[in-house]
C-alpha cells in the first residue's frame, strides 16, 4: 500500500513539473512580447496558495494537480480597459501569438532533454555485483556464492554491469582476468578467471554462459511492517517502520538474514 501511495505522490510530483514548465514556457513568452498575463495557475479548481507580483499577475496552486493554464488579458474574453489594449493577446501580431502557443511544448522538450541528461550525469541505478550461483569458468576460478567483486584486471568495479564489461573484454581477447572479491565472510580473495583456456571455438554469443556468473538477489530491507500485541518483538519496544540492522552484533540485510540468525542464537 505504501507503494501504491508512494507511486502516486511521484506520479503527481512528476505532472506537475511537466504542467509547471509548460505553462512556463507560455507564460514566459507572453510577457516577452509584452502580453499581460492575468494568472499563472499549477492544477485547477480553488487555488491552495496565492500571491499577485508587481506586474498585477497572480501566481497560484490550485486543488487538483491534473493540469493548469496561463490566463492572459484577451478582448475575446472580456471587456479590457483602453489604457491596457496594447497588452491584450488578441491585439498582436500573429506570429507573436502562434510563438505563444507554441512556446509550452517547446519547453517541454527542454525538459526532456534535461531530464535525460541529468540521467546521464547523475547516473542510473545498478545492482551490487555479488554472485549468486557461480558455475563454469567463474566456478572453476573459484567463485562462491556472496562473493562481492571489487575489480577486475585491477580496475575497481561497484556495480553488476561494469564487472560485466571487464569479464567480456578479457573474455573477448582469450585473456585470463584477475577478479578481486570480497567473501560473504568479509574476508578477501583474488580468484583467476582462465578465459585464455576457452575453445576457439566459443563465440561472442556464447562468452557470458561460459563465464558463469549470475546476479544475487537484492534483498529488501528488514523494515518491521506489523507487529502484533504480546509479540517478543512488541516487549522489546520495537515499533512499525523501524529497520533492523544488527542482531546481536551479527549484521542484518534483509529478512532471510533474520531468518537464519535467530534459530541459531536460540540454540
Amino acid at each position: 500500500m505504501n507503494e501504491f501511495f508512494g507511486s502516486v505522490w511521484w506520479l503527481i510530483v512528476t505532472l506537475g513539473l511537466l504542467v509547471t514548465f509548460h505553462e512556463f514556457g507560455h507564460f514566459i513568452v507572453a510577457r516577452w512580447f509584452g502580453v499581460k498575463v492575468l494568472r499563472f495557475s499549477v492544477g485547477f479548481g480553488k487555488p491552495l496558495w496565492m500571491r499577485r507580483d508587481r506586474h498585477g499577475t497572480e501566481f497560484a496552486v490550485a486543488a487538483i494537480p491534473l493540469g493548469g493554464y496561463v490566463k492572459m488579458l484577451d478582448e475575446r474574453e472580456g471587456e479590457v480597459a483602453p489604457a491596457e489594449l496594447d497588452q491584450a493577446h488578441n491585439r498582436k501580431p500573429v506570429l507573436q501569438r502562434m510563438a505563444i502557443a507554441a512556446a509550452g511544448p517547446a519547453f517541454n522538450l527542454v525538459f526532456t532533454v534535461l531530464a535525460f541528461w541529468l540521467m546521464f550525469v547523475v547516473g542510473k541505478p545498478d545492482f551490487l555485483p555479488i554472485v549468486a550461483s557461480p558455475s563454469g569458468i567463474a566456478a572453476e576460478a573459484g567463485m562462491l556464492a556472496g562473493d562481492r567483486i571489487t575489480a577486475v584486471n585491477g580496475d575497481a568495479v561497484d556495480s553488476w554491469s561494469k564487472a560485466l564489461q571487464k569479464l567480456g573484454e578479457s573474455a573477448i581477447g582469450r585473456m585470463d582476468a584477475r577478479v578481486e572479491v570480497v567473501t560473504a565472510g568479509n574476508g578477501s580473495a583474488t580468484r583467476t578467471f582462465a578465459f585464455s583456456q576457452m575453445p576457439a571455438n566459443v563465440g561472442e554469443d556464447q562468452l557470458f554462459d561460459r563465464i558463469g556468473l549470475s546476479l544475487a538477489p537484492r534483498e529488501r530491507p528488514a523494515v518491521v511492517g506489523r507487529i502484533s500485541d504480546g509479540d517478543p518483538a512488541a516487549q522489546a519496544g520495537i515499533q512499525v517502520g523501524d529497520r533492523i540492522l544488527r542482531i546481536n552484533d551479527r549484521e542484518v540485510n534483509g529478512f532471510s538474514d533474520i531468518e537464519t540468525i535467530i534459530p541459531e542464537e536460540a540454540a
